[in-house]
């Protein structure tokens, strides 16, 4: 039974770290795929960095970033460049420089979140970025204390499982997969880092379609984050943006070999 309740205690840490990274911040925050209720924006703003231990406006901005220069020698987070187990640094990296940017009010990184209204977290203005990741271990070295080490560990690398995360996105999301698109980038689709991270994993379906809230393409492609969109607008959460959603594949572009299709224009 502990086992269980440990197993239980890391998969609910896990989900509410993927819920608030990959539908408040992404799909919300950063592509506008879905429009959060006021409820929900206040919430993300509020206690996504105590959640994540990333600040959202920040991190947002580190992805349009990413976006804005998919592999090429200015995209920080590529394989391409810095080797698939490189990326874990300069993921780290590049993240502290947009954090600054944003602190010190450059133009080069102010000018892509303008649409975000709020700052940078007050724990990252105070220089205080270590608060969230300090509390999450108080909290699980209280578990240990009590007697409850690995409930206590699995506490812990649940909430904090982003580093690792957003590595094997980055990573194998854009060196290890298929493509249904060809897009200018090297952006798979890795569907066991897509079923293990919310969908995050079909990289090419969303560089082809960023202001899509469904990554999801051929029938087979399962887009856990997906389902939380829904499950979170029918709470009255959010609203997924149907309009810009990715579109249905159509017959007559589909092959047995499973061709790349060439988009007549890629999304912004």
């Amino acid at each position: 039974m502990y086992w269980i309740v440990c197993a239980a205690v890391f998969s609910l840490a896990y989900l509410l770290n993927i819920a608030t990274i990959t539908v408040l911040y992404h799909r919300g925050l950063a592509h506008q795929a879905v429009k959060l209720s006021p409820l929900a924006h206040r919430f993300v703003v509020t206690w996504g960095n105590w959640i994540t231990g990333l600040d959202p406006k920040g991190w947002v901005c580190m992805h349009r970033l990413h976006h804005a220069h998919s592999d090429t020698e200015a995209d920080t987070h590529s394989p391409k460049h810095a080797g698939i187990f490189g990326v874990l640094l300069t993921q780290l990296r590049s993240y502290t420089r947009v954090l600054v940017g944003l602190a010190r009010k450059e133009a080069a990184y102010t000018s892509l979140v303008k649409d975000l209204d709020f700052p940078i977290n007050r724990l990252n203005r105070k220089r205080l970025w270590y608060a969230p990741y300090l509390a999450h271990l108080v909290i699980s070295i209280g578990f240990g204390v009590a007697g409850f080490w690995l409930l206590g560990a699995a506490y812990y690398f649940g909430m904090m499982s982003h580093p690792v995360q957003g590595w094997l996105v980055n990573s194998f999301g854009h060196a290890v997969g298929s493509r249904n698109f060809a897009t200018p980038d090297d952006s798979r689709n890795n569907h066991v880092v897509a079923w293990l991270i919310g969908g995050e994993g079909y990289q090419n379906n969303h560089h082809r379609y960023p202001s899509s809230a469904k990554f999801s393409y051929r029938w087979w492609e399962v887009d856990p984050g997906y389902a939380l969109c829904r499950i979170l607008e029918g709470m009255n959460l959010l609203t997924i943006v149907r309009s810009k959603l990715i579109p249905a594949p159509r017959a007559e572009h589909e092959t047995a070999s499973g061709d790349e299709e060439t988009p007549s224009e890629l999304a912004a």
